[in-house]
């Protein structure tokens, strides 16, 4: 039974309202050379040079990617490592190694979580929530991925050379951050975007196989969970002026359009991937990006940037991600998705 309190903040099964309206107060992106070619180069704070960012391994260079997007996030907040109450960060690697390597002997308290591709969403419904019952005054979602580093975990050897059908989309190296605060701290949170709405996402399994067509496979858990954030609430996809998923990549996107009209509820030009925003066509991704630092990068940059500048003011954010790993695959199991929603407002 949930406390009448909290059932206020409750809507239906999966959806909830922030009553305090969590502050996004900073945020910041450090992307690859790849990223930073795309068309959102201007937006990101940090472009590498190289994939290895002077590390001697991929894995470390990605901690190290994700280390600075937090820091970058805590300088532009004004913050210092002991003044934040939660740090909320994962990545793709196993046990989520990147994000563990990169804040040990740090002084922030530190909470794991991961959604694949929708972890950034993930940490911002945690985050805000944390927010919402006094449990934290300041909180910093983030995520990370990095291209070298997944490719060798989840499908060949870097130097293997294996080719990639048209379907596949290119794990982004990437890191976003995003600083969270309650308007009530002090801070000056007039005109920021803040968060209003999220809904939780359920597991869908549509029984797709093809660890290289991930779009396809994370397109039902998207339907499911926007139809939900739209009963639920009450909201209409007209009440957006961006409609924001990560990562469904070009075919993924195609499908999700033609499904969400399908089911009364027309998307049209206000949704984008992620995906399909962090590269060029002529950059051969195939399908477009994925990757828990393409949305974290794309969100912390780009979107959020445009809200702070009165271009976007209703923005509703979708990750989706692919919950299976290599064995999974090779036992013939099929690919079950998630997608969680966040609603900023500014």
């Amino acid at each position: 039974m949930i406390p009448v309190q909290a059932a206020a903040k409750r809507l239906g099964h999966q959806s909830m309202r922030f009553e305090t309206a969590p502050a996004i107060i900073a945020s910041a992106s450090v992307v690859g050379p790849r990223e930073g070619q795309g068309p959102l180069g201007r937006y990101f704070e940090t472009v590498l040079e190289d994939e290895r960012y002077g590390e001697r391994c991929f894995e470390q260079a990605e901690s190290r990617i994700l280390k600075d997007a937090v820091n970058a996030a805590l300088g532009a907040a004004g913050w210092q490592e002991t003044e934040l109450d939660a740090l909320l960060s994962g990545d793709l690697l196993n046990q989520t190694v990147a994000s563990n390597y990169a804040v040990r002997n740090t002084k922030m308290p530190f909470l794991g979580v991961f959604a694949a591709c929708a972890t950034i969403a993930e940490g911002l419904l945690v985050g805000a929530s944390l927010l919402e019952a006094g449990l934290a005054a300041r909180v910093v979602a983030a995520a990370s991925s990095h291209h070298e580093a997944a490719e060798r975990q989840y499908r060949y050897p870097n130097e293997f050379g294996a080719q990639r059908p048209p379907t596949a989309q290119w794990t982004a190296t990437a890191a976003g951050a995003v600083a969270l605060v309650v308007p009530a701290t002090g801070c000056e949170t007039a005109g920021l975007p803040r968060i209003t709405y999220a809904t939780i996402g359920r597991v869908v399994d549509c029984g797709q196989k093809d660890p290289y067509d991930m779009g396809t496979a994370e397109v039902p858990a998207a339907w499911d969970t926007l139809v939900a954030h739209f009963r639920e609430t009450g909201r209409d996809p007209a009440y957006y002026d961006l409609i924001v998923t990560g990562d469904l990549a070009r075919i993924g996107s195609e499908i999700f359009r033609e499904g969400m009209r399908r089911r009364g509820l027309e998307v049209g030009s206000r949704h984008v991937d992620c995906g399909v925003l962090l590269y060029r066509p002529e950059q051969d991704v195939h399908a477009g990006g994925s990757g828990a630092g393409c949305a974290a990068s794309v969100l912390a940059s780009y979107i959020l940037k445009e809200m702070r500048a009165g271009r976007f003011r209703r923005v509703l954010f979708i990750g989706t991600g692919s919950l299976h790993n290599p064995v999974s695959i090779q036992q013939g199991e099929a690919i079950p998705a998630i997608a969680h929603a966040v609603a900023i407002e500014a």
